[in-house]
């Protein structure tokens, strides 16, 4: 899915370097690989327009942390880390929201098809885990733990055919969100 070149459905964040939007800091309305060079560590998050993931390592690796939004003024007490290194704008997606979740790998096993968010990915499976997924439309927050809580992995519109695809180390999800500003 690609961005659209309108700037009303284009991001823009800020991340600074200490807290209370002081230091330096970096202004993106893209993806940034890599942001080692022009940040030491990320204290404080201003996201002025659309939606981005936080990413602790470059090339879009490591732990992941979503934002909408709003003004971050302390990353620490929001319980996300310092230490970011590239960031992924959201694509600004209008229409519905559709992802089907299995409970075993190569999408077999139980299958249920959502369209909301669901802080309890177990009741809409009836299955502990989710060991594969379909994204159809929009982009979608994946939480380890229930009620949007625990790691985060972004899913975004493809097949993921086993939890390794989408960055997990097991195939523990405890909610689903949809990526937007708008809940």
């Amino acid at each position: 899915m690609a961005c659209s070149l309108n700037p009303a459905m284009m991001g823009k964040i800020i991340l600074f370097e200490d807290r209370n939007f002081q230091g330096r800091s970096v202004e993106c309305g893209s993806d940034r690989p890599d942001l080692q060079s022009q940040l030491s560590r990320c204290n404080s998050v201003r996201v002025e327009s659309g939606c981005f993931m936080l990413y602790e390592r470059p090339n879009f690796q490591g732990q992941q942390f979503f934002l909408k939004r709003g003004d971050y003024p302390d990353m620490q007490s929001e319980s996300f880390s310092t230490s970011i290194k590239s960031c992924r704008m959201i694509p600004t997606h209008r229409g519905t929201y559709r992802i089907k979740i299995y409970e075993k790998e190569d999408h077999r096993g139980n299958m249920a098809e959502l369209t909301e968010d669901s802080p309890q990915v177990m009741d809409q499976l009836r299955s502990p885990e989710m060991l594969s997924c379909s994204v159809l439309d929009g982009h979608w927050i994946l939480y380890e733990l229930p009620n949007y809580r625990g790691r985060q992995h972004l899913l975004r519109p493809g097949e993921y055919r086993r939890f390794s695809e989408w960055g997990s180390m097991s195939g523990k999800v405890g909610s689903l969100r949809r990526a937007t500003d708008l809940y």
